[in-house]
C-alpha cells in the first residue's frame, strides 16, 4: 500500500517542475513512510510513497523493465500475482524481483491494456509507456483504492488523495455546487466526481488514457452477471462460497509484514477471523468500543469471538471528549465529505492495530453482496407492493404520509412505486427527495438544469443488469457506486492516515462475481438478509455469535454523541445565517428542517448530520468561497 502522484504536460513537451512532484510526494508521506522515489521524462513526472508489504528490498518504485520502456507507480496489491507471474515466465518474460508491482509491468508489455483484466486486486496505478508516450490511469473494479485526477490546460495531475494535488496547483479549488446537490441527496458524493470543482476520481474498473494530446475514458472492467442456469442449490452454493471464502481469506493473508483483523462483535469478521485460523493462530485482532455504559457496545463481543480462536485481542474504548477532539482531524482526513459515524471507529481502530501491524483484513462486503441492509429488503420485497390493486397502494401510502419521522420507510414506499428501474433504484439510495434538496439552495447557486447526476454516474452500468433480478441490479449498482465512493473510500483514507494497508477478503473478484450470479432467494430469505451467507458461517461461528444484533462497530453510540456535541452546534452553525454553509444554502430552508426534526414532524437527522459535517469541512478546509 503506498501513494503515488504525478504530472503529465499532455500536449506542450515541456519538461515538468521536479520541485512541484516532490511537493505532491511529501502531501502522501503518511502513506508511504518507509521509502520514496521519482521518475522524470520531460514532460512527465512521477512520484511515489511506499509502505512495504512485499518483497521489503526489491520493491522500489517507479519501477520499469530491464529495457526501461514502461514503468509504473502503484497503490494497493496484486493477490494473483503469484499465478500470474508464472504464466508470465512461460511466456518467456524474466523478473528481477519478487514484487507483485513487477507483475503489472510484464503483464503490461504482454496484454496492453487488457492487463488489468488478468489482475485480481486492489489497486490505483499510472502505466507509462515510454516508446508510446501513453499514460495509463486505472482503478480497480471494485474501487478499494482512489485516484483523483485534475485537468488544467495542457495539464493533467493525479495522485492517490486530493491533497497531493492542491500541493501541485497551490489553491483551493471551490466548491463545486452540483456535486454538493448530489452530496446532500447521497451522503457522498459518487464518481467520477468530488465536491472540488475540477477534481475528479476514476470510476471503479475504469481507465483514464492519455496519449497524442488527447484524454479519454474507458470502463475496462464491464462485468455482466448471468444467473447460474441451472440455479444453485442451497447446498450446492453454501459449498462453493465456502471454497471460495478460503480462496479469497488465503490470498488475501500474502504478506512479508505482521498482519492483523479488525474485528467488530458481528459475524462478517468473525468469519474471517475463523477463515483465517484455516492458515495460522494466534492472529492479532482490533476493536474499538465505548464501554460498558452503552447497551450497544462491542468490546465485550468482539472479545468472545475472539476467545473461541485464541487471537491475540485488543479493545480499544474512546470517550465523547476524545471523539469531539479528534473530528475535526478526521474530517480533514478524509477530503471528500461522507456524512457517517462510521468514521469515527474506523480512524481510533486502524490507529491502535498500526503499532503492532502494517495490514489488518476487514470484513467490508457481504451486506453489500448477500442484501445485510432493510434497503435490500425493500428492493427484494418491493415486487409484492407494485403487484397490489392502485387504490390499495395509494390508501397505504397515504397511511404511511401521515406516519411522524419514519423517512426511511416513507421514502421507500415511494420508490417503490416508480417503473423506470434506474430511477426506481436512484429513489432508494437517496436520503431526502430531489425537489427537497434542490430547495435548500440559494437562487443562482445551482448551474440550469443540474438535476440528479447519479443516472450520469451510471452511465454505462445499466445494460450490464441486463440479466440481474431486481435486487440483483440494486447490489450491482451499490457495489460500484454508493460503498467505493462512500465506505471503501474513508476506510482507505483514514487507515493510510495512520500508515495500516487495510485488505477487504470479501471484495475479492472471484466472490463478488460469484454472488452476482445467485438468485435473490439465496440472500432474502424468511425476512431477513444474508441467508447464504448466515449458512457458511454457522461452520464457524457458534449459535450466540449468530444471533448477535448488527451493530457494525457501535456507530449508534457515535450518533448519540454527535447529536447531543453537536446541539450547540446546531443552534450555532444551522441557526447562524453567518454560517460557511449558508454560501450556498438558504438558511430559512435548512431551519425549517431543523424545526421539523425537533418537534418530531419528520427525522431529517440524516440530513442534519450531512449538514454539519459540511460546515465542519468548510471550517477545516477553508473552502468557503
Amino acid at each position: 500500500m503506498c501513494g503515488i502522484c504525478g504530472q503529465f504536460h499532455y500536449r506542450e513537451k515541456k519538461s515538468v517542475d521536479r520541485q512541484t512532484i516532490e511537493r505532491m510526494t511529501r502531501a502522501l508521506v503518511h502513506r508511504g513512510p518507509d521509502d520514496e522515489g521519482y521518475y522524470f521524462a520531460g514532460p512527465l513526472g512521477l512520484g511515489f510513497r511506499r509502505l512495504s508489504i512485499i518483497d521489503l528490498e526489491g520493491g522500489h518504485q517507479p519501477m520499469s523493465d530491464a529495457e526501461q520502456s514502461v514503468w509504473v507507480v502503484f497503490n494497493g496489491e496484486i493477490y494473483n500475482f503469484p499465478e500470474l507471474r508464472q504464466e508470465l515466465e512461460g511466456y518467456g518474460h524474466t523478473f528481477r524481483t519478487r514484487s507483485d508491482t513487477e507483475v503489472i509491468l510484464h503483464g503490461y508489455k504482454q496484454w496492453g491494456e487488457e492487463v488489468f483484466a488478468h489482475l485480481n486486486g486492489m489497486y490505483g496505478l499510472a502505466i507509462w509507456d515510454e516508446r508510446n508516450e501513453k499514460l495509463l490511469l486505472s482503478r480497480d473494479p471494485m474501487g478499494i483504492k482512489p485516484v483523483y485526477y485534475k485537468i488544467e490546460e495542457d495539464d493533467l495531475y493525479f495522485a492517490s488523495e486530493i491533497k497531493a494535488i492542491m500541493a501541485a496547483t497551490g489553491e483551493m479549488p471551490d466548491v463545486d455546487p452540483a456535486s454538493l446537490n448530489l452530496f446532500f441527496r447521497y451522503r457522498y458524493t459518487p464518481a467520477p466526481f468530488t465536491l472540488y470543482r475540477g477534481v475528479r476520481k476514476l470510476a471503479p474498473g475504469t481507465m483514464l488514457i492519455c496519449e497524442k494530446g488527447k484524454i479519454s475514458i474507458k470502463r475496462w472492467y464491464a462485468y455482466e452477471p448471468v444467473p447460474f442456469s441451472p440455479m444453485k442449490t442451497a447446498g450446492e452454493a453454501k459449498e462453493e462460497l465456502l471454497e471460495i471464502y478460503k480462496r479469497a481469506v488465503k490470498r488475501h493473508l500474502i504478506s512479508d509484514v505482521p498482519v492483523g483483523l479488525l474485528l467488530s462483535g458481528g459475524v462478517d469478521s468473525g468469519l474471517l477471523l475463523g477463515l483465517m485460523s484455516l492458515y495460522g493462530n494466534s492472529w492479532p485482532t482490533y476493536t474499538v468500543g465505548y464501554g460498558k455504559s452503552f447497551r450497544n457496545d462491542e468490546l465485550e463481543d468482539a472479545a468472545k469471538t475472539a476467545e473461541v480462536y485464541s487471537s491475540r485481542h485488543t479493545g480499544v474504548v474512546i470517550d465523547r471528549e476524545t471523539f469531539e477532539t479528534e473530528l475535526p482531524r478526521m474530517v480533514s482526513m478524509v477530503e471528500e465529505p461522507v456524512a457517517t459515524s462510521s468514521i469515527v471507529p474506523m480512524y481510533f481502530v486502524s490507529q491502535r492495530a498500526r503499532q503492532d501491524v502494517k495490514v489488518a483484513l476487514f470484513g467490508q462486503g457481504p451486506d453489500e453482496l448477500f442484501g445485510g441492509y432493510r434497503r435490500h429488503l425493500g428492493v427484494y420485497y418491493g415486487s409484492l407492493w407494485r403487484g397490489l390493486p392502485p387504490v390499495l397502494r395509494k390508501a397505504m401510502a397515504g397511511l404511511v404520509d401521515r406516519l411522524p419521522r419514519n423517512e426511511t420507510l416513507k421514502r421507500g414506499v415511494h420508490s417503490l412505486d416508480e417503473q423506470d428501474r434506474m430511477k426506481r433504484y436512484q429513489q432508494v439510495f437517496s436520503i431526502l427527495p430531489g425537489g427537497t434538496v434542490d430547495s435548500l439552495f440559494r437562487e443562482g447557486v445551482l448551474p440550469p438544469d443540474t438535476g440528479d447526476r447519479i443516472l450520469q454516474c451510471w452511465s454505462g452500468l445499466e445494460q450490464l443488469l441486463e440479466h440481474t433480478d431486481e435486487l440483483g441490479g440494486f447490489q450491482y449498482l451499490e457495489m460500484r457506486s454508493a460503498q467505493p465512493d462512500e465506505l471503501l473510500m474513508y476506510a482507505d483514507k483514514l487507515s493510510m492516515a495512520h500508515g495500516l494497508e487495510v485488505r477487504v477478503p470479501y471484495l475479492d473478484r472471484e466472490i463478488v462475481e460469484y454472488a452476482e450470479r445467485l438468485s435473490a432467494s439465496l440472500k432474502v430469505r424468511y425476512g431477513r438478509g444474508k441467508w447464504l451467507h448466515r449458512q457458511v458461517c454457522r461452520d464457524f461461528l457458534p449459535e450466540p455469535i449468530l444471533r448477535r444484533k448488527k451493530r457494525g462497530f457501535a456507530t449508534d453510540v457515535v450518533d448519540q454523541w454527535f447529536q447531543s456535541s453537536s446541539s450547540g452546534k446546531m443552534e450555532g452553525m444551522l441557526m447562524d445565517s453567518s454560517s460557511l454553509l449558508y454560501r450556498y444554502l438558504q438558511p430559512s430552508k435548512v431551519q425549517q428542517l431543523l424545526h421539523e426534526h425537533r418537534v418530531g414532524k419528520n427525522d431529517h437527522y440524516k440530513t442534519l448530520f450531512s449538514l454539519i459535517f459540511f460546515e465542519e469541512w468548510l471550517r477545516v478546509n477553508g473552502s468557503g468561497n
